[in-house]
């Protein structure tokens, strides 16, 4: 007698329920224990499959479009090294708190903790990477089971979903043979005589619906802070990146506007680039707060935070010393959003509930003339460090991309350098430009299948912002360019090296210094680009830079515009910038009067 398929109509269950909880991507890598769940995907026709020659890019991919999109996308993966490999991935989703879910095949039970081939400790391997994580049962088409199989898929979407939003971890056992068999459709019924429930679900509808946390405020403690505003007369609030940035910045901008707050956004809070609504938008601040003078002329008498902790580590060191004033920090995650052990208050509850909350309490502004200075100090602080004489630097690079991308595109930036230089030279937009980035855990790796993904997420053309390494650390993500929804113009700043170091005092140490820290690599990043039939252009200035990007982000084709930099000259710049910002500041100050 042969022996029953439960294989297959297993996975088709538990892919069924996925898609009726709204998950609409699958990236599959190959591998043969996930059989099942990969075919299961293909019969059901209505996922979007990607695949992946490895895991790495198809988990970072799959994170960009969780960011782009606020939904999860699928990373399905076969047993052993193969779900090692989705470990960034998933800790990048569970710091940026972005929606992923990770869907594992692995060995049957009596082959763990033993010899078997491939076969490694699968179950809580993300250990608290994971929002959730569930280590299935080997199949089994009995009623009870079918309805905890498809029970477990619709609460890994709301965990993914959740708030805070990030990654899950599903392992699936999976007995050969792998491959479906005659009578293996699973329309028939269960082992038991099992319900339609069990083996068919809701049809129309998720088997259970769940309905998205959001922690409202506290009344007692929402009163505390409204007090706090209204006895403030220098208050500011400070927004870091966050999920759902488009959403959140909204509501950061309309509190600002309507208690007239100085608002320093971070480029990853999504306050920085929509419309101000008569806000007083601070961007420019890890270039002057760098000063005691200026820090003592800028400090506040409440500090409002909302998000994970800001880009800037000027911005990070100044509210780190406020510990004399009371600091409110807003966040519905389990995460600890203050490092800094600066708060005095500390709400759990959704930060745009909270924001617009406080935004309709309010009775007055804070004092114009407070918000006209933070206003006075910024614009003359920008205005100087990017017309500070001195060589070309990659912050002018950064407001040079930050400036011409049109608003119907998506800004992507990459960790290390680019992201500060945003911080700090890009300034702000108004016309609702999105802007993502890896900022969780600040790698390099997987930027170019993360930007990939964003793209899709978001159904926009993305432009890249990323340095040489990540563009290397990351040449299989190359291969998610190929993809027809996917455009993506990965603009490259080529130092030959890793130029962040020597913002380090670690520069003074030659001879190690260079081949230990620097690591040049000396390739040609064209020849990388024609492998994957990337159309390339290099410049070496900003003007040739300037106009390349105008030809450049209206082609249809993904493609990779490099600019040369020189790492010293780099840092030669910086310094000579952030100087010329320090004084503007301060003759800002000076001629500011109350």
């Amino acid at each position: 007698m042969t022996e029953r398929d439960l294989n297959t109509p297993w996975a088709r269950a538990l892919v069924e329920e996925l898609y009726r909880a709204g998950v609409r991507e699958a990236c599959v890598a190959p591998g043969s224990r996930s059989t099942p769940l990969v075919l299961a995907l293909h019969r059901h026709g209505g996922f979007r499959i990607r695949v992946f020659l490895d895991e790495r890019s198809a988990g970072f991919f799959a994170l960009g479009v969780g960011k782009g999109s606020g939904i999860p996308a699928a990373v399905v993966t076969t047993s052993g090294t193969a779900v090692a490999n989705l470990m960034p991935a998933a800790v990048e989703a569970h710091q940026s708190e972005a929606p992923l879910i990770l869907l594992t095949a692995d060995r049957p039970h009596h082959l763990r903790d033993a010899d078997a081939n491939q076969a490694i400790r699968q179950p809580g391997i993300f250990r608290d990477c994971v929002r959730e994580g569930w280590d299935l049962p080997q199949p089994r088409l009995d009623d009870a089971s079918m309805r905890h199989l498809r029970a477990v898929a619709v609460r890994a979407v709301a965990a993914a979903v959740g708030d805070p939003p990030g990654p899950v971890h599903v392992n699936v056992p999976l007995r050969k043979p792998l491959e479906p068999r005659d009578g293996g459709d699973g329309d028939g019924d269960g082992d038991d005589g099992g319900s339609a429930l069990g083996r068919l679900g809701r049809e129309d509808r998720p088997l259970v619906r769940v309905t998205p946390h959001r922690g409202a405020p506290d009344p007692a403690a929402l009163e505390r802070v409204e007090q706090l505003l209204d006895q403030a007369s220098r208050p500011i609030l400070v927004a870091g990146p966050l999920p759902r940035p488009h959403e959140a910045g909204a509501a950061i901008i309309r509190l600002a506007a309507a208690r007239g707050l100085p608002l320093l956004a971070d480029p990853l809070s999504g306050a920085r680039t929509q419309a101000d609504h008569g806000a007083v938008r601070v961007s420019a601040y890890d270039l002057f707060l760098r000063s005691g003078a200026v820090q003592e002329a800028m400090e506040p008498d409440l500090v409002l935070r909302v998000g994970a902790a800001p880009t800037s580590a000027a911005l990070n060191g100044w509210l780190g010393s406020l510990t004399h004033i009371p600091q409110v920090v807003v966040d519905a995650g389990a995460r600890w959003k203050d490092h800094l052990n600066a708060a005095t208050d500390y709400l759990r509850s959704d930060p745009t509930a909270t924001l617009l909350a406080l935004a309709r309490s309010a009775d007055r502004p804070a004092p114009a003339r407070w918000r006209d200075r933070w206003a006075a100090v910024d614009s003359a602080a920008l205005q100087a460090a990017l017309d500070a004489p001195g060589p070309l630097h990659e912050g002018h690079v950064a407001a040079m991309v930050m400036g011409a991308i049109p608003s119907d595109r998506t800004l992507f930036v990459s960790s290390s350098m680019p992201v500060r230089d945003v911080d700090g030279f890009g300034g702000t937009r108004a016309d609702g430009l999105q802007v993502f980035g890896n900022r969780g855990a600040s790698g390099i790796d997987g930027i170019v299948a993360t930007a990939a993904g964003v793209a899709s997420g978001t159904g926009r053309r993305v432009v890249a912002l990323l340095g040489d390494l990540a563009f290397l650390h990351d040449a299989n993500g190359l291969l998610a360019l190929r993809e027809d929804d996917v455009r993506v113009t990965l603009v490259v700043v080529n130092n030959d090296g890793g130029g962040i170091f020597h913002m380090l005092p670690v520069r003074d140490f030659e001879p190690p210094f260079t081949q230990l820290f620097a690591t040049p690599h000396g390739l040609d990043l064209s020849q990388l680009a024609r492998l994957h039939g990337l159309p390339h252009r290099r410049v070496e200035d900003l003007e040739a830079l300037d106009g390349v990007l105008g030809e450049e982000l209206e082609s249809p084709d993904s493609r990779v515009v490099e600019i040369i930099t020189d790492r010293d000259s780099n840092r030669v710049g910086h310094e000579a910038a952030m100087a010329a910002a320090l004084a503007a500041a301060r003759d800002a100050l000076n001629n500011f009067t109350e």
